[in-house]
């Protein structure tokens, strides 16, 4: 039995390639003035990301057979019509997620191609988002086949950036040394530089870093196989976290030394273009510190390519199939939406993808510039990805709730007040942050914001309207 369980510290590393990367620390540095961040980033690590870690741990531990699904989370604790709701809830933040992925993808490979951010932005908005509208038809047409040849690909691509990464953060210390003369940019590293101000702008971005913290439920299927579950797991997971802030400093302290944060708040357009192209001249810059030429930019820009093109097939796939292979959420869904073609996939529902994530790219046609496209995509993926983990959250309280109905192997805290506390105050600090979020100095993205996850949560409120009546007709 013990020869099959896992060691502690490969769930950590396994949960490490699964949350972080290195988009994080390009996000935090932009949104968050340079280093300023790293006073947000410890603080979001202890008071954010530890505690939800261990509650996935406990929701894991308590629900061994469940397969680690949110949606059976909430079913066993609550009931079915919850459970749909958690089920579309998933389904419906990766709308956002693959207009993302679409528009990651081209943009990718323009940096492979033509090796710089100009060329791309310089395109009209019209034209590229009608390219990116074209590739996501193509991709729901490969889903629609039953085909996913590229789940490998992904698996691939994920662990090609995670090592990426890392060697940016090791190679970008070791440059002063091997290349002193570079120009880097100098650091004033005291008390005053590194408080944020607290302003809207700070509170309005908080959603970046609960973005970039957030999914670590995907490892609870492995919770009870670590060996000693009561105290493996909580050591992978403050491993993790020492990890994930490790590679956080680190790697906003090497972003330092190649960006002025005065440089990128210059203007709306600079920020628009940092935010767009910013990893690409990282590891630009740094194969010139290295006398590689374009050799590194270009092989995080073909791997990055080719991990946001599979993410996209997986991401109009899977989520899909957890909504609607769920027997206990069927009775809430349309019978049209169950359709299934001859290769197995719910046609219907790929259809009602490519409409809602089609119409976040044709909408996005107006935006004058396609580096402000990336630049919305990424704040409304903040906005709309983490209302999922309110899920976890809500899950974790109602299972202290029925504490004498379950009986996990690994508990994040025996006291039952301090359990529902941090239950209750990681779901405020999510769904706070989602708020927020939809902020936005420019009424365009701020109407996206707002409008965007309304409607989403307009339609999974009409489903189950639309199958009752399909009930009471056939009656």
């Amino acid at each position: 039995m013990d020869s099959k369980r896992i060691k502690w510290s490969t769930l950590a590393f396994m949960a490490f390639s699964t949350v972080w990367g290195f988009g994080n620390v390009l996000n935090g540095f932009i949104y968050f003035n340079g280093i300023q961040v790293i006073f947000s980033w410890i603080l979001m690590f202890a008071l954010y990301f530890v505690p939800y870690a261990l509650m996935v741990g406990e929701l894991g531990s308590a629900f061994k057979e469940s397969g680690g699904g949110v949606s059976s989370w909430i079913l066993s604790t609550t009931g079915p019509k919850l459970a749909y709701y958690a089920g579309w809830t998933y389904w419906a933040c990766h709308i956002t997620y693959i207009a993302s992925k679409s528009s990651g993808g081209i943009k990718a490979l323009s940096w492979a191609v033509f090796r710089n951010g100009e060329t791309y932005d310089s395109f009209p908005t019209i034209a590229i988002q009608l390219l990116t509208f074209a590739i996501l038809l193509v991709f729901c047409y490969v889903a629609s086949r039953g085909l996913n040849p590229l789940k490998k690909l992904a698996t691939l691509a994920g662990t090609s950036m995670f090592v990426m990464s890392i060697l940016y953060i090791l190679m970008m210390f070791a440059a002063p040394a091997i290349n002193p003369g570079a120009g880097f940019v100098p650091m004033d590293i005291t008390a005053k530089t590194l408080i944020p101000q607290f302003n809207v702008k700070y509170f309005t971005s908080l959603s970046i870093l609960v973005f970039a913290v957030g999914g670590c439920e995907k490892i609870s299927p492995y919770v009870n196989k670590v060996e000693n579950p009561s105290k493996g797991f909580p050591k992978s997971m403050i491993t993790l976290a020492i990890m994930v802030v490790v590679c956080a400093i680190l790697g906003t302290f090497a972003m330092g030394m190649m960006f002025d944060p005065a440089l990128i708040n210059e203007s709306t357009d600079s920020f628009n273009a940092y935010n767009s192209n910013g990893a690409y001249w990282a590891f630009q810059k740094l194969g010139n510190y290295y006398h590689v030429g374009n050799a590194l930019m270009i092989i995080y820009a073909l791997c990055n390519a080719v991990g946001q093109l599979s993410t996209l097939v997986i991401s109009i796939d899977a989520p899909l199939r957890m909504l609607l292979d769920n027997e206990d959420a069927r009775e809430f869904i349309p019978s049209g939406l169950l359709k299934k073609n001859d290769a197995g996939a719910y046609v219907n529902g790929i259809k009602m993808v490519a409409v809602l994530s089609g119409a976040i790219i044709l909408i996005q046609s107006f935006v004058p510039g396609a580096a402000a496209v990336l630049k919305q995509l990424t704040k409304l993926n903040s906005v709309c990805m983490p209302l999922r983990y309110l899920w976890v959250f809500f899950a974790y309280i109602m299972l202290r709730k029925a504490k004498d109905k379950f009986n996990p192997e690994y508990k994040f805290v025996k006291n039952q007040a301090v359990a529902l506390f941090f239950g209750c105050w990681c779901f405020a600090i999510t769904a706070a942050s989602c708020i927020l979020g939809m902020y936005d100095t420019d009424p365009f993205t701020f109407a996206l914001n707002v409008i965007t996850p309304l409607v989403l949560v307009a339609l999974g409120v009409i489903m189950p309207i639309i199958a009752k009546n399909e009930k009471n007709k056939k009656r």
